[in-house]
């Protein structure tokens, strides 16, 4: 595995449950369609915490947590994923529509690897969610996340 040779502060944010999320202390949370509200993962985190809601391929899922509050959206899965069946999938046109409608950041996901991600960044993600790409990295996870680092600058 290759070192690391930067740290970064990096926010811990948990998926799917945001009771643990906020019993842990972690920066935020992540909440699904089939999880917890925004309102509710809001409410037992803070207004001080990131919270961000997956809207698969739906405008108007986005536009209801933008204007909830969400400090972030999710859509995807914008490539084949064996981490999870994914509900939908997402166009790279979202994230242009959304970038140009909105300060709210978005998020991709959903089959990201280091081959993959350049369109999804030139279409308008701010964020990379990514799984596979780097567990499952041939060369490894420290790799994995130079390669990502060097797609993305």
């Amino acid at each position: 595995m290759l070192p690391i040779t930067q740290k970064h502060d990096v926010a811990f944010i948990l998926n799917d449950r945001p009771d643990l999320a906020a019993e842990l202390g972690c920066d935020g949370v992540h909440v699904g369609q089939e999880d917890a509200s925004y309102a509710d993962a809001r409410q037992l985190l803070g207004n001080d915490a990131i919270v961000g809601v997956t809207c698969h391929d739906s405008r108007h899922l986005a536009l209801e947590a933008a204007e909830a509050g969400a400090d972030y959206v999710a859509f995807g899965a914008f490539f084949d994923t064996g981490t999870k069946s994914p509900k939908s999938r997402a166009g790279q046109d979202i994230l242009t529509w959304w970038s140009d409608i909105t300060e709210v950041p978005c998020v991709a996901i959903g089959g990201i690897t280091v081959d993959n991600c350049a369109p999804l960044i030139t279409a308008g993600a701010d964020f990379l969610a990514v799984s596979a790409g780097v567990w499952a990295h041939p060369d490894g996870p420290g790799a994995a996340v130079l390669a990502f680092n060097a797609a993305c600058a």
